[in-house]
């Protein structure tokens, strides 16, 4: 791989080199779904493009592409991420979980569920973001309240404005499950 090399003056006038990757694609192994795929990408690839352009999962939509608005959350071993902030060369070896991973044998996830019940969706283009993010909270800590719910799926926007009823949905997988594993 052939490396260019940039010099950068830092804030205390200290001299650095920064190694930049050239363009030449690297093939990469990611385990998404509990599917491990063998890839060939840019280093400066983002997990979202990968996951949609080179894997072919298009549940996890593009919008703002700047962090923003949480239509690209996965999960990352268990974390919520914007996948359009990341670069997919950063997670070999990450379990990475997309909408299309969520559902088991057929069977939508609770959540999945409980967004269709509860109508919490109007276009539907944040929907994916919102379902993961929401899995993403729970597995980070149940939240208790619904003020707590809001406040931590506040970085997942939804144009339409289908806010009560995906507190809605989120609240009765939590009424249902008092715990359980999701």
């Amino acid at each position: 791989m052939e490396e260019n090399f940039v010099t950068a003056i830092t804030s205390n006038s200290l001299t650095q080199e920064f190694k930049i990757l050239s363009s030449e694609e690297v093939e990469l192994s990611l385990n998404v779904n509990n599917l491990s795929y063998s890839v060939k990408l840019e280093p400066r690839v983002t997990l979202l493009d990968a996951l949609r352009e080179k894997l072919g999962l298009m549940g996890t939509k593009k919008a703002c592409d700047r962090g923003e608005c949480g239509a690209c959350t996965v999960l990352v071993n268990n974390r919520r991420i914007n996948s359009c902030m990341t670069l997919a060369i950063m997670h070999i070896g990450a379990a990475i979980t997309t909408i299309e991973g969520l559902a088991e044998d057929g069977k939508l996830h609770p959540l999945q569920t409980a967004f269709i019940t509860h109508d919490a969706f109007q276009c539907g283009y944040c929907t994916s973001g919102q379902i993961v993010s929401a899995l993403g909270m729970i597995l980070e800590e149940i939240p208790k309240t619904e003020a707590e719910i809001r406040e931590k799926m506040s970085g997942n926007l939804c144009r339409c404005g289908a806010y009560p009823n995906i507190i809605a949905a989120i609240q009765d997988v939590l009424e249902e499950t008092e715990d359980a594993a999701i």
